[in-house]
């Protein structure tokens, strides 16, 4: 009876241990939230603390960690996307006879500034006129089927640029922008262009009204589809003094943007388009040749963005880009990741609908997250491009994540997940090293339920804060 008491303490010992190293976290279980975690060195294996680690949970855009890993092992950090002019039609004394394709090479930080560069390599080329019509072809995916109630709303009208729809040849991340400043006295209607044109792209309805100055910046936008067309609705006011102001929407149709933007930057580089523009979904003709391309920014500095800024559109597009056929959609880049994953020693089981995670049905645990964390780890052509691209606390771009000890904040990178619906999602995982120098891995994942009060970011990061700087200062 003694030697099976004694058995049973040396069992209880460990998994005391371990609980004990989230003690301040462990508090949101008391709560009723769904908690996942799990911290634990590298070099040793040792785990200094866990709270039902293998447990199935929500990771929000803790997700994007995976596209990010994926994206590096199947292409590495200096692959650039390419995006192309092409046309089979001849060239004549300057005028193009027939159609300009845009080929979308699913580069997803294409922007105006690589459009600019398209049309000045076509200039350079000798094209003054197109006598056909700019298509725009979007033939690896697109439009891809939206899963989300924020992405399917966003069809029709939309307040913001998370929720952007998808293309292989979307550009500026899938939305709109346009530039608000103030108008030319109090009283009268604010000035509102496109951010990169001095002549409107997308339809604006101004209802911004210039007020005197140091009277405070308020605005409201939302593109609404009106006719058949995008509509950028501004209200609210500007100082007269004020500096300014961007907004950000996204578009109804990501390829449509696309060739409204670039017609525009084609005719301001002194190209003219004798035709209205279109989209495709078919590949360029087999007789195209290019008369301009640019390539996108290395990997490694998509994903700075992608992961930093947390951006949907532009993990999605990474996800769907990993899709080896034509006509891909989200499910199938979320395939193509968990094949990566299935790779990956000791991960245990992961369902992905979405690289973005924006999708609330994805489901990891902080065991397999710490898995994957490893993994990049080991290797150390990849390594650096992978843990670049995570925020130190300390100086992060996102400012809610700057709080905790300043051992928090310099000895740790983070990944953050959140969601709101249907139930709030706080997610962390990331990499610490010790006073000694050691490194550690950590995923955190909280849940709520239908039954939970809601949750913040504080409610997660001061305990866990607290809770890392403790196992950071013991090491």
């Amino acid at each position: 009876m003694l030697r099976r008491f004694a058995v049973l303490c040396a069992l209880l010992l460990p998994m005391t241990a371990m609980a004990s190293g989230f003690t301040e976290l462990a508090r949101l279980t008391e709560r009723g939230f769904l908690v996942g975690a799990e911290a634990r060195l590298l070099d040793s294996h040792e785990v200094l603390g866990a709270i039902e680690p293998d447990r199935q949970l929500s990771p929000a855009s803790v997700s994007k960690a995976y596209v990010a890993a994926a994206a590096l092992d199947r292409w590495g950090p200096q692959h650039r996307f390419t995006t192309r002019l092409v046309s089979d039609a001849e060239l004549e004394d300057g005028v193009l006879r027939g159609d300009l394709l845009l080929d979308g090479g699913g580069d997803p930080a294409l922007t105006t500034e690589e459009l600019w560069r398209l049309a000045q390599r076509l200039h350079q080329r000798g094209v003054r006129e197109v006598d056909g019509r700019l298509v725009v072809s979007q033939w690896r995916y697109g439009p891809v089927a939206c899963i989300t109630t924020d992405r399917c709303q966003a069809q029709t009208r939309v307040a913001n640029a998370y929720s952007a729809l998808l293309s292989s040849a979307g550009v500026n991340f899938g939305s709109w922008c346009v530039s608000v400043a103030p108008g030319a006295a109090a009283g009268s209607p604010a000035s509102i262009t496109s951010c990169d044109s001095q002549v409107a792209i997308v339809e604006i309805d101004n209802r911004v009204e210039t007020r005197p100055p140091n009277s405070g910046t308020e605005l409201n936008a939302e593109r609404i589809t009106r006719d058949g067309k995008d509509v950028m609705v501004v209200r609210g006011q500007i100082s007269l003094n004020a500096v300014p102001r961007e907004v950000y929407r996204a578009s109804s149709d990501p390829a449509r943007q696309t060739a409204r933007t670039l017609k525009a930057m084609l005719e301001q580089s002194g190209i003219r388009v004798g035709e209205s523009y279109a989209v495709s979904i078919e590949p360029p003709p087999a007789g195209a040749r290019t008369l301009a391309a640019v390539d996108g920014k290395p990997l490694q500095e998509l994903l700075l963005r992608t992961m930093n800024y947390s951006n949907n559109f532009m993990a999605d597009v990474l996800a769907l880009n990993l899709v080896e056929t034509p006509r891909a959609d989200l499910e199938q880049g979320a395939a193509a990741i968990e094949h990566f994953v299935a790779g990956i020693p000791d991960h245990g089981p992961l369902s992905l609908l979405s690289g973005s995670g924006l999708t609330p049905e994805n489901r990891l645990s902080a065991s397999g997250a710490n898995a994957l964390l490893a993994s990049m780890f080991h290797r150390p052509a990849l390594f650096p491009s992978f843990v670049a691209s995570f925020q130190s606390p300390g100086n992060g771009v996102m400012r809610f994540i700057r709080r905790g000890s300043p051992t928090f904040q310099h000895h740790v990178m983070l990944k953050t997940g959140t969601l709101n619906q249907p139930v709030a999602v706080r997610a962390v995982s990331g990499y610490f090293r010790t006073r000694s120098g050691r490194w550690g891995v950590f995923s955190v994942m909280v849940n709520g339920t239908a039954n939970t009060p809601w949750l913040n970011w504080a409610q997660v990061l001061d305990p866990l804060a607290e809770d890392l700087t403790r196992m950071i200062d013991a090491h």
